[in-house]
C-alpha cells in the first residue's frame, strides 16, 4: 500500500503508543458502562440546568459524564488543550490541562498529541465556557481508535444571520460513492439522509402494523423469477446443481400467502434487476409491497394516499407543514392526491384518444403521423408499450403534485384484472410524485385460467428480456382460490430521495453500483 507523508507520521506514532504499552485499538471501551452521554444530550442538559460559568476553571454545579467520539478539530495553547468531539448526533468540546483538577503530564503529553480523526473517550465534568460552548472538563481519557487516513476538513463559515456554511472538503460525486465511510464521517448533511430514510421505512411499517398487515419475508433466490417486466441476475446454486434468479419482485410469492389465508401482508426488502443506471434506477433497490384480500384498486389507492400523509407527518419537521423540495418543486404530501385517468392525461398531452386506435398497427401510424414518437421507439412495441412510451414521454414529467393515474392497458398489467366490458383496459393505478413514477398497484386477477393465459400472451409479445415466464406453480395456487385482493409496489428509495431532495437514486444509496475502478483515493 502506498502511504502518503501524513499517513507514514501516524504509523511512526502508532508504533510509538504501542512502544510506550498502549493499544491504539483497544477491544472495548473502559467507560461505556458508565454514564455515556451522547453530545446532543449533553447540550439539553446544560442548557436545562443554565450552568453557565465565566471560566473553565469555576467548577460549580457541574454534571458528570463520559462522551466517547471522533476528533475533528484541536487546538492547542500550552498547559491547556481543547477538542472538538463529533459523535453520531453532533459536536462537544473537551477541555484538559495539566494540574490536580484534570491531566497529569504525561496524560496531558498524549492528549495534545492527538490527530483529527482519532477517536478517544473521556470522563469528567460538564460546563459551559465563557464563550457558550458546551465542554467536558477531562480527568480521564483514552484512545480508541488511531486515526491513519487523515479525513479530508470541511471550512465551516458563520453567516451573518448566525448561521453556518459548510464549504465540504470531500464533494467529488463518484469519490463520495466509493468511499462512503469518508462522505458520512465528514458531511453531516449526508448522515441525515440515511437517518430520514430510517424514519421513513419505521413510519411505513408503523402504519401497516396499525392496519392489521403482517410483514413477512420471501425468496430472494427463486427457481422462476416474476412479477414485473424486468431481466433478472441468474446465479447457481451447487448442490441443487440448478440456476436460480434473484427475485426482481415479492410479488407472486406473497400473493401465494393471500391463497392460503394471510389476508394482510407485507414486506420491504431487496429486489435486484439486471439493467441500466439512472438518475432513478439502481441494480439493487428496496421496494415495499402489500396485498390485501377484499380489497380493491380504489380501496389500495385510499390507503396509499393515507400512508403517505402519515409517514409526511411522522418525518418532515413541524415547520414543513408536510411539505418537502424535490427538483425544484414543492410537494404537498397533506393536501388530496389527484387522480386521472390515464386515457384523459395522454389526451390532454398529445391529443391522441388511444382507445380509438385499439390495434398496434393504427396506433403507431398515429403517433408517427403526430411525430410523437419516432419510428426506432416504436417498432416491434406491441399496442400496450405504445401507450406506456406516451406516458414517459409526455405525461409523467408532468405530474409534480401526488397523482394516481389509473385504468391501464391490459398488455402491459399481466396481473391486474380487466374492467367488465372494456377488453382493452384493466383495474391499475400508478402514483407519480415531482414528474417520477413512485407506485404502481392493481385489482389482482384472480382467475388462475385467464392468468396463465396473460403468462403466454405475455411470453409471445414480450421483448427480449423482459417476459414474465409462465410460473406454473403460481397458477396452481390460484386454482386453489385467492379472493378479491388489492396489491401495491412503491420504490422506497425514490419516496427517500422526494423526502431529502436529491436528484440522484445514488444520493440516498448507502452503497450505491458503481463500475469497478482499479484504484479510488481521497488525496
Amino acid at each position: 500500500m502506498e502511504l502518503t507523508e501524513v499517513e507514514r507520521e501516524r504509523l511512526a506514532k502508532l508504533e510509538q503508543l504501542r512502544a510506550s504499552g498502549i493499544e491504539p485499538y483497544p477491544l472495548r471501551s473502559r467507560f461505556v458502562r458508565q454514564r455515556v452521554m451522547a453530545a446532543d444530550a449533553v447540550r439539553r442538559a446544560l442548557a436545562s440546568a443554565q450552568n453557565h460559568t465565566d471560566a473553565p476553571e469555576n467548577k460549580a454545579q457541574e454534571t458528570e459524564a463520559a462522551i466517547m467520539g471522533r476528533i475533528v478539530a484541536r487546538r492547542v495553547m500550552g498547559k491547556a488543550a481543547f477538542l472538538g468531539i463529533e459523535d453520531a448526533s453532533g459536536k462537544i468540546q473537551f477541555y484538559a490541562r495539566v494540574g490536580d483538577d484534570s491531566l497529569d503530564a504525561d496524560s496531558f503529553a498524549r492528549f495534545k498529541e492527538l490527530d483529527l480523526g482519532d477517536f478517544i473517550e473521556a470522563k469528567g465534568a460538564l460546563f459551559v465556557t465563557k464563550t457558550g460552548e458546551p465542554t467536558l472538563r477531562v480527568t480521564d481519557w483514552r484512545l480508541l481508535a488511531k486515526s491513519i487516513s487523515p479525513l479530508p476538513i470541511a471550512k465551516e463559515e458563520k453567516q451573518p444571520d448566525g448561521s453556518v456554511m459548510r464549504h465540504s472538503a470531500f464533494s467529488d460525486p463518484e469519490l463520495r460513492y466509493r468511499q462512503r465511510y469518508v462522505d458520512l464521517a465528514v458531511n453531516p448533511d449526508v448522515r441525515e439522509i440515511f437517518v430520514t430514510r430510517a424514519r421513513i421505512i419505521k413510519a411505513i411499517r408503523e402504519f401497516l402494523d396499525s392496519k392489521g398487515f403482517l410483514e413477512v419475508e420471501t425468496p430472494v433466490l427463486q427457481p422462476i423469477y416474476g412479477g414485473a417486466a424486468a431481466r433478472p441476475f441468474i446465479t447457481h446454486h451447487n448442490q441443487l446443481d440448478q440456476d436460480l434468479y434473484l427475485r426482481i419482485s415479492f410479488e407472486l410469492y406473497l400473493k401465494r400467502l393471500i391463497v392460503g389465508n394471510l389476508e394482510r401482508v407485507y414486506e420491504i426488502g431487496r429486489d435486484f434487476r439486471n439493467e441500466g443506471v439512472s438518475f432513478k434506477h439502481n441494480p439493487e433497490f428496496t421496494q415495499l409491497e402489500f396485498y390485501a384480500a377484499y380489497m380493491d384498486m380504489y380501496d389500495v389507492m385510499d390507503l396509499a394516499e393515507e400512508m403517505l400523509q402519515h409517514v409526511a407527518r411522522q418525518v418532515l419537521p413541524p415547520t414543513a407543514e408536510g411539505k418537502s423540495q424535490f427538483r425544484g418543486h414543492t410537494i404537498n404530501w397533506l393536501q388530496p392526491f389527484k387522480r386521472i385517468k390515464l386515457r384523459d392525461a395522454i389526451l390532454e398531452k398529445t391529443g391522441v384518444d388511444y382507445t380509438l386506435f385499439p390495434d398496434r398497427q393504427s396506433l403507431a401510424d398515429e403517433v408517427l403521423r403526430r411525430r410523437l414518437l419516432t419510428p426506432d421507439v416504436i417498432r416491434d412495441k406491441p399496442w400496450g408499450k405504445i401507450v406506456d412510451s406516451l406516458i414517459g414521454d409526455y405525461v409523467e414529467k408532468a405530474l409534480i403534485e401526488p397523482t394516481f393515474l389509473y385504468e391501464y392497458p391490459r398488455d402491459i398489467s399481466p396481473f391486474a384484472k380487466g374492467i367488465p366490458g372494456d377488453p382493452t383496459t384493466v383495474e391499475r393505478f400508478e402514483g407519480f410524485v415531482g414528474g417520477v413514477e413512485l407506485c404502481n398497484a392493481f385489482s389482482e386477477l384472480n382467475d388462475p385460467l385467464e392468468q396463465r393465459q396473460r403468462f403466454l400472451e405475455e411470453a409471445i409479445n414480450a421483448e427480449e428480456g423482459e417476459a414474465n415466464p409462465v410460473d406454473e406453480d403460481y397458477v396452481r395456487a390460484l386454482m386453489y382460490g385467492m379472493p378479491a385482493t388489492g396489491g401495491f409496489g412503491m420504490g422506497i428509495d425514490r419516496l427517500v430521495m422526494m423526502f431529502t431532495n436529491r436528484d440522484s437514486i445514488r444520493e440516498v444509496l448507502l452503497f450505491p453500483a458503481l463500475r469497478q475502478e482499479e484504484r479510488a483515493t481521497t488525496r
